[in-house]
């Protein structure tokens, strides 16, 4: 069985979510969320609710939580923000502030 949860829109690089899950992936849920508690990284935060969510969505389906294990993480690009800085002598510089689409799914171990 699987479960599944996803975090879409949020306000973090794709770049810096993708150094934490790589941490998680294929990691049992207990040691995932003690790893995403002690990493001090931005992206931990969003990724701890959306591994609860996950985590909620498998006793939904009446999954065993002991078993379950991170089968599948993956980071896309959402949509970038542009802003614009003022710089010296009438001139803008872009600043990109970029989205992220996380999808998490947890399966059982046979």
């Amino acid at each position: 069985m699987r479960a599944t949860a996803k975090a879409t829109f949020i306000r973090i690089a794709p770049r810096k979510v993708q150094i934490v899950l790589d941490l998680i992936r294929n990691k049992p849920v207990e040691e995932a969320m003690a790893i995403l508690k002690f990493t001090p990284k931005a992206a931990c935060e969003p990724l701890q609710k959306l591994l609860k969510s996950a985590m909620a969505n498998a006793e939904m389906k009446d999954m065993n939580l002991s078993d379950c294990y991170v089968a599948e993480c993956r980071v896309d690009q959402g949509p970038t923000l542009k802003r614009i800085r003022p710089r010296a002598q009438g001139r803008a510089f872009r600043i990109n502030k970029k989205t992220s689409h996380i999808n998490l799914v947890l399966e059982e171990k046979e």
